[in-house]
């Protein structure tokens, strides 16, 4: 049995379809995330890359076909701390938003309506851990608001990682940040990945960042156009999802993370 649920994909499409108003969104999606991977997801605006994320994570249910986290419809799912979500922004945290950061990551502890529980010691010693874990603890009584946006991202995932979430799911998380930024965030994620075993699922428009940093890559064009390791994506294939040529220069042949 243990053995099965470790063979089991974290995530998977199965002839998975869906439209909006009858007009096809997806069609006939089928590949599994399994468990270490670093699946980048790219495609061109409207390809579907957000849907697929909406269907994921059990905000909308497919038309045809099944998806299943953790071995559940995700709308089924009860173990939701297994999963942490990074939007494009940080959302709602805008203009003079008044939470700190150790509050905004403590939120990933909330199990329900208990007003003590945040302030209990074993709850603040794992936020410190997991601000740690970023490179934020210096930063932990600021306001939210006061971080950068790629210090904002870097929070989120802090609370994905105060509840020990085994997979993140991340819309294009560096948009908006700055190139050192970029590496910094990257490097984040290579380290989760690597160190600590965290699935990751990102969709991203840089091809070139997502070929040097993640593992496999599925490609969405409303069907899945590829699906498979980084190295193996070609130009020709690239050209067919974006619908015009694209060439593919590696500076990292062998996808070290630098």
């Amino acid at each position: 049995m243990t053995d099965h649920i470790q063979r089991q994909p974290v995530l998977d499409f199965q002839h998975a379809w869906f439209s909006y108003n009858g007009e096809p969104a997806l069609e006939d999606i089928t590949f599994a995330v399994q468990r270490g991977d670093f699946v980048a997801i790219l495609g061109p605006n409207g390809s579907g890359k957000t849907t697929l994320l909406r269907l994921a994570l059990g905000l909308a249910r497919p038309t045809r076909g099944e998806i299943r986290l953790f071995g559940q419809p995700p709308h089924k799912l009860r173990a939701w701390s297994k999963v942490g979500y990074v939007p494009q922004m940080a959302e709602g945290v805008q203009g003079r938003f008044p939470a700190t950061v150790d509050e905004v990551v403590g939120q990933g502890l909330y199990t329900g309506f208990d007003p003590l529980a945040f302030w209990r010691s074993p709850h603040q010693e794992r936020v410190h851990q997991a601000l740690d874990s970023v490179g934020l603890g210096d930063l932990r009584h600021r306001r939210i608001t006061e971080l950068s946006v790629g210090q904002q991202q870097r929070a989120l995932i802090a609370r994905a990682l105060v509840r020990k979430a085994e997979l993140l799911v991340l819309d294009e998380p560096v948009a908006g940040v700055d190139t050192a930024g970029q590496e910094q965030f990257y490097s984040l994620l290579h380290r989760l990945n690597q160190e600590e075993g965290i699935t990751l699922v990102l969709v991203s428009h840089d091809i070139g960042a997502m070929m040097r940093e993640a593992t496999t890559c599925a490609c969405l064009n409303r069907t899945l156009v590829f699906h498979g390791e980084t190295h193996r994506l070609t130009s020709q294939e690239l050209s067919l999802l974006y619908g015009l040529p694209v060439e593919v220069l590696l500076h990292d042949a062998l996808h070290e993370h630098r």
